[in-house]
């Protein structure tokens, strides 16, 4: 199989291989964080609060990141936002190794850590453009967005092995060490200077150009739309422990290789990308896979034994990796440079904040009805509604990510 155009990038490939080292200790992390509070208190509902930290923390700040990313040098940026992680890790690492961790050393720390990544993403995602020619764009994303889905597997795993050798203090350590990675790869990629527009308009003023961008151009909004339909009623993850125990009687084993199943179902979309963007429009990708995953949601609801489930966790993990890589480069391409910053952030709380919403939704929902009845029809609805889009418009059905402009002398 040949290489892929985008992989012979120098500086995509330093940036890749920076983030995903970086997502690694992210997710490492964040394992720790949950395992240590439990540690510490015993009490399921205080471990609660890491989760609780981090969603104010994304849904407060990540129009106010967006807003930066347009306005200051963005490669700057992340290494300011890399570098402000890496003094949280190193702060919570010398507390917890010192034995002096409390509860809410925890909790502030994964607040602040988020606090940071909120800056951090609408930079990282308005920094691709920069590197990669825009026909190459889908590729670009067809191996970012996967680099979260296996930072989701080895991070937590890497981290439970650390634990066991010298507790969540070398977790804590490590992260550290790669957020300090990440800050030397941004200082040697070779692009050039990303400053921002310049103007000095309020904050408010600001957020408000990007959310009139946003609700004048239809593919950008619709394809936002499609994202937060698929997050929110086909939250699946909160109901797994649930199907585990008490459809599937699987246990604790079960319910870890259910869990993992989608992510590695998404590494699997994402190199399907990499042909199907070149043999069918854009716009019926994303219909296609968010169509899919409903129904592969329904599918796994419907399950009664695990393989089927299992099989269904990985076909639903594959389309949302196919839908999720061609809405983010479409959203990028369409986006001009001066406003991608505060476009990827709204998108953000789309994308990070529809599974928040989708948990308590789908939660509430599996009370009353069940988790078997509450996730069908859930997984329905986005199934539903990429077909009433396909049959009702055109703006998604005929998109196609622009090719790059032939260049002019």
């Amino acid at each position: 199989m040949a290489i892929p155009e985008v992989l012979r990038n120098r500086d995509f490939d330093l940036y890749w291989g920076g983030v995903v080292f970086s997502q690694i200790g992210t997710r490492g992390a964040v394992a720790a964080n949950l395992y240590q509070v439990y540690q510490l208190t015993g009490s399921t509902a205080q471990v609660g609060l890491v989760g609780l930290a981090q969603a104010v923390a994304l849904l407060v700040l990540s129009p106010v990141g967006g807003i930066y990313a347009d306005r200051l040098d963005r490669r700057r940026l992340l290494q300011v936002t890399q570098g402000v992680a890496l003094l949280v890790s190193a702060a919570l690492a010398a507390i917890t190794l010192a034995g002096a961790a409390t509860v809410w050393s925890v909790v502030v720390s994964s607040l602040l850590a988020t606090a940071a990544a909120t800056f951090d993403q609408p930079a990282r995602q308005a920094l691709i453009p920069a590197m990669v020619p825009r026909e190459r764009l889908v590729e670009a994303f067809a191996l970012l967005n996967p680099s979260r889905e296996l930072a989701i597997l080895v991070g937590p795993a890497f981290a439970g092995v650390l634990i066991a050798v010298g507790g969540p203090g070398a977790v804590y350590v490590f992260d550290a060490v790669t957020y300090a990675a990440l800050v030397v790869v941004l200082a040697l990629l070779r692009v050039p200077p990303l400053a921002g527009d310049g103007e000095r308009r309020s904050l408010l003023g600001s957020l408000r150009e990007g959310v009139r961008y946003v609700a004048e151009r239809p593919v950008v909004w619709q394809l936002m739309g499609l994202d937060m339909t698929a997050t929110v009623f086909g939250a699946y993850r909160v109901l797994l422990p649930a199907f585990a125990a008490d459809v599937l009687h699987v246990g604790a084993t079960g319910y870890g290789l259910l869990s993992a199943a989608p992510s590695a179902g998404a590494l699997i979309g994402s190199v399907w990308v990499f042909r199907l963007v070149r043999t069918a429009r854009a716009g019926r990708i994303v219909l296609w896979g968010t169509a899919a995953y409903g129904l592969a949601v329904v599918g796994l609801a419907q399950s009664r034994t695990f393989p089927v489930a299992v099989a269904m966790a990985l076909a639903l993990g594959a389309a949302d990796a196919v839908a999720t890589t061609v809405r983010h480069a479409a959203v990028q391409v369409e986006t001009p440079d001066e406003l991608r910053g505060r476009v990827s952030a709204i998108y953000q709380m789309c994308s990070r904040g529809g599974p928040a919403i989708g948990d308590s939704v789908m939660g509430l929902a599996a009370g009353a009805l069940g988790p078997v009845l509450a996730l069908t029809l859930g997984g329905l609805v986005p199934a539903a509604v990429s077909g009433a889009s396909a049959a009702r418009s055109r703006t998604v059905r005929e998109y196609s990510v622009p090719t790059a402009q032939p260049a002019t002398s």
